[in-house]
């Protein structure tokens, strides 16, 4: 789980456990961008699933949250860049552009084995970064380690001009569809809070 999505589910009442699913990201190349998030957060969720599925045998079953975001820019679809000049090329084509956040999010209930999933699209509305503040953003390390190497949490938020939808599905996860899809499987949201 990415820093950002563990900060936003920490700032919203929850204590996570994280464990990554070494799911390959590639795998899903030349799908849509919808398709592919969804796919990715499913795999990922039910790699680790099973891995805590075997862990679990008479004892309490966790609920499992996998999330992978895309953006897509003009027909493109854009993980995360994999160097620096694939990075700002992007973000020379990205200025003044709109383009669409996709995160896909599955939630698996480890005891029955149910599993729910859903996207959430939020557009972001890219600014005019000169060549040398996409030099100094870059140099941060930032744009490598997210989708479309663009964010609103971080370095990259001076950048972007405006979304249109919520805010969290650009940071990573989506907390309304997280309330709706743990609705789906019977579990209120509110029941996973801290105490």
């Amino acid at each position: 789980m990415s820093p950002a999505r563990l900060t936003l589910l920490r700032n919203a009442g929850f204590d996570p456990e994280v464990i990554p699913s070494h799911v390959d990201e590639a795998s899903v190349d030349g799908l849509a961008a919808g398709e592919a998030a969804r796919t990715l957060a499913e795999r990922k969720a039910a790699a680790v699933a099973v891995r805590l599925a075997a862990d679990a045998e008479g004892g309490a079953a966790p609920l499992v949250v996998g999330c992978d975001s895309l953006l897509a820019v003009d027909g493109r679809v854009r993980g995360k860049p994999r160097s620096v000049d694939e990075a700002r090329e992007w973000w020379r084509s990205h200025r003044g552009v709109v383009g669409t956040l996709v995160t896909g999010h599955c939630v698996v209930d480890v005891a029955s084995g149910r599993r729910v999933a859903d996207v959430a699209e939020t557009r972001v509305r890219f600014g005019w970064p000169t060549d040398d503040e996409i030099e100094a953003y870059l140099a941060t390390g930032e744009p490598l380690q997210v989708a479309g190497a663009a964010t609103i949490d971080g370095y990259g938020a001076p950048f972007i001009d405006g979304i249109q939808g919520d805010h969290g599905t650009v940071i990573g996860l989506s907390l309304p569809l997280l309330r709706r899809l743990l609705a789906d499987l019977g579990v209120p949201i509110t029941d996973l809070w801290k105490r």
